[in-house]
């Protein structure tokens, strides 16, 4: 086992629950590690809905940037296969789990890309407030056995590789992408949005 194994499994216990871990501190994690992802969606559609154009265009390149790290991610599990810990039982697991690759993390590399974007889009209250949500949803998955804190480090480089490879398209196409979706949105909801119940 090389030495970086070494400490990813060795980071792992220490933070992967036991069977002494108190009730309750399992339920705060299983709801963190398994709904806390949907502040994702929600965020977005708040952006749309209530921002300006602006808003707009930091939600569709968001969006845009999590699909292509979570395209990354699966490349790289593909090609790079790592065990989950429960796979060569290490630790305990309190949630179910598909036995395919732990590294990156789909959870992580969501969390991770959204986070980065705001960030880098100068939506900085956003970005630390999802930057929370993230470590918290990171840490809950490792505290559940599904996955080691090495494959939580392995999403922010994903995040950073797709957000890094979307800048030099975002730059010439982004404003025609957003009028596309923009235009898109105003269609198929034109009826509520001319009863005011949504912004145009």
């Amino acid at each position: 086992m090389s030495s970086l194994e070494a400490l990813n499994h060795s980071l792992f216990l220490s933070i992967n629950a036991t069977a002494a871990t108190p009730h309750l501190a399992i339920v705060a994690g299983i709801v963190t590690a398994q709904y806390l992802i949907f502040t994702v969606p929600l965020l977005m559609v708040g952006l749309w809905l209530q921002g300006g154009h602006p808003q707009r265009v930091l939600a569709v390149r968001a969006v845009l940037v999590t699909v292509l790290a979570l395209l990354i991610a699966q490349v790289v599990g593909q090609f790079w296969p790592h065990p989950r810990p429960f796979m060569i039982g290490l630790g305990a697991r309190f949630i179910p789990h598909a036995a395919d690759s732990s590294f990156p993390s789909d959870h992580g590399t969501v969390m991770a890309a959204v986070t980065l974007t705001l960030l880098l889009g100068r939506a900085r209250l956003c970005g630390l407030a999802m930057l929370l949500v993230g470590v918290a949803v990171a840490w809950s998955r490792v505290f559940l056995g599904v996955h080691f804190p090495f494959d939580m480090l392995g999403s922010v480089v994903v995040a950073a590789l797709a957000y890094a490879l979307l800048v030099p398209f975002w730059l010439p196409c982004g404003e025609a992408v957003v009028g596309a979706v923009e235009r898109l949105y105003r269609c198929v909801l034109a009826r509520p949005i001319a009863a005011g119940w949504l912004r145009a």
